[in-house]
């Protein structure tokens, strides 16, 4: 049976605290080998690590743009200091998850631009690569790698043009796909994981979020009780997809992701 690594998953979501033991075992029976686990706030960094620590995953520490303006201004030396005071172990694999988000309305842009390059700033200072976070925001997160320059990563969900894409790949980026690729009519997005290099693709779930299209359900569904869940377990069905797309075998897939995964955050275990 091919393995996994699922490269974006949220384990620690309020989601999955009736069954979090039944998702890990039904993703481990699945073949997914590992799983990252990004924070989004200061107030679940100590929890991601344990996760990670718990459930042989790995994690990142970092302050999502979702979460900037409820942040303190001080959370981002609270984030200093927490990478530098893990930096030696070596679950922690990344700074993220970090970036700009041009999407959801109403948000200080400004504020999330400062803590962005911030963080950028923290990871460039561990030798730490980032995981990023894009929503109509990737040339407002290239500008940002031009100022500061860090080793490469994920971006996370790829949603962008395929002239931004190649501006990522040039700066070390592997390029995150998950559940929109199932989408039939996610045009752009299948183009893109069928014709962008192979060495830039990576999985992942983003779970509980993202729900691949067997899993979707409209608002009017989730209001009526209908789940949409994602879990780390439908990686494997999810990656059926991307082989399709580009002629792969899954075993074929999963070797080409795994690797990609591991040259994009060197820390990411056998």
């Amino acid at each position: 049976m091919p393995t996994w690594v699922d490269t974006h998953c949220h384990l620690d979501a309020s989601e999955f605290d009736a069954d979090r033991a039944a998702v890990v075992a039904r993703a481990r029976a699945a073949g997914v080998a590992r799983l990252v686990l990004p924070a989004v706030q200061v107030a679940n960094f100590d929890t991601v690590r344990e996760l990670a620590h718990a459930w042989d995953g790995v994690y990142a520490l970092g302050i999502h743009p979702l979460y900037v303006d409820r942040a303190a201004d001080d959370d981002l030396d609270r984030l200093r200091k927490a990478v530098q005071a893990q930096r030696a172990d070596a679950r922690l694999v990344a700074v993220g998850e970090i970036g700009l988000d041009h999407f959801v309305p109403g948000l200080d842009r400004e504020r999330q631009q400062r803590f962005y390059l911030a963080q950028l700033e923290i990871a460039r200072e561990a030798g730490l690569p980032v995981i990023l976070h894009l929503r109509r925001s990737a040339d407002a997160l290239l500008h940002g790698l031009r100022r500061v320059a860090v080793p490469g990563g994920i971006v996370h969900a790829f949603n962008g043009s395929e002239v931004q894409a190649g501006h990522f790949i040039a700066r070390g980026f592997k390029l995150g796909f998950g559940g929109a690729m199932t989408h039939e009519r996610a045009l752009q997005i299948r183009r893109l994981a069928a014709g962008l290099p192979a060495d830039a693709l990576v999985l992942e779930t983003d779970a509980p979020d993202i729900p691949p299209q067997w899993l979707y359900r409209s608002a009017q569904q989730r209001a009526e009780g209908q789940v949409s869940r994602n879990e780390p377990g439908e990686l494997p069905r999810i990656a059926r997809t991307l082989a399709a797309l580009r002629g792969w075998t899954l075993e074929h897939t999963a070797a080409v992701t795994g690797a990609n995964a591991r040259a994009a955050l060197p820390r990411l275990m056998p």
